[in-house]
């Protein structure tokens, strides 16, 4: 007799993401987008182009749009088990983020929001990394006009962990270990296009953002200065997110989904 196939573990969505959350999410992705890469596509006589204001404006406009996705995700969406777990695992977010804060590129919080979003899926993955991010900013005296947008990296982040092809064991920390070293170095990337038009002036080195230049010139331009200023950074998040989720994946990843299991989620009795 041959053994049985072992499957891999069986999903749990705590948030249940309907057709008009599925909605929200897509616009707000689309509105996110726009909001970090701007500088590649506005043109030399567009408003966004002059001055300061374009930071602003969408430090204004994310947490608006954010606020309505999360409260269309929420409505119906989630019960109190869920608002309970993202609530522990945001503490914990919040409470270990210090330990690293980012210094010299140590990040101790995303191995958390990848582990989450694989688990819980992914619109509490997309939760999960809103509120982990705005708690320990609010921890750490990190708020600014750069916390919506860390905000939606770090949503992005989780929801993509929710969202990676079901495997198990080795070959499942394989996957979530090279995933986490690539969205760290996306999300520094992303981060260093929100302000990057601004750090050195418009044109005034080969690592300035040019108004209205050609794509392929500003990618060159954005790349260069990534390298120059955050390389460090952004590796040492890479690898650090990396190690986390090796080391912690087997016991934690066992824990959440007998958490899970002993909670019975049910999505459809929010409120």
């Amino acid at each position: 007799m041959t053994a049985p196939a072992r499957t891999a573990p069986a999903r749990t969505a705590p948030i249940r993401i309907r057709p008009r959350a599925t909605a929200a999410l897509v616009v707000s992705g689309a509105i996110g987008l726009a909001a970090f890469t701007w500088p590649l596509l506005v043109t030399p006589d567009a408003d966004l182009a002059q001055g300061t204001s374009a930071p602003w404006t969408f430090a204004l406009l994310l947490p608006l749009v954010l606020a309505v996705v999360l409260a269309e995700i929420s409505d119906r969406g989630m019960d109190a088990k869920a608002v309970a777990m993202l609530g522990v695992l945001s503490a914990l977010g919040a409470a270990i983020r210090p330990l690293g804060a980012g210094t010299a590129g140590i990040e101790t919080v995303f191995f958390l929001l990848v582990l989450g979003g694989r688990v819980f899926g992914p619109g509490f993955g997309f939760v999960l990394g809103n509120t982990m991010l705005f708690a320990s900013a609010l921890l750490t005296g990190g708020v600014g006009p750069w916390l919506p947008y860390q905000m939606l990296g770090a949503a992005w982040v989780a929801l993509g962990a929710g969202l990676l092809p079901p495997l198990k064991g080795k070959a499942e920390l394989a996957l979530l270990a090279a995933y986490s070293a690539a969205a760290a170095l996306v999300y520094g990337l992303l981060l260093n296009l929100s302000f990057w038009p601004f750090a050195l002036g418009a044109g005034s080195t080969g690592l300035s953002f040019q108004p209205g230049g050609p794509l392929a010139d500003n990618l060159v331009r954005l790349v260069a200065f990534s390298l120059a200023t955050s390389l460090g950074w952004d590796v040492g998040r890479a690898v650090t997110t990396t190690v986390l989720v090796l080391v912690t994946g087997p016991v934690l990843l066992r824990t959440l989904r007998r958490a899970a299991r002993k909670a019975a989620f049910d999505p459809g009795r929010g409120g």
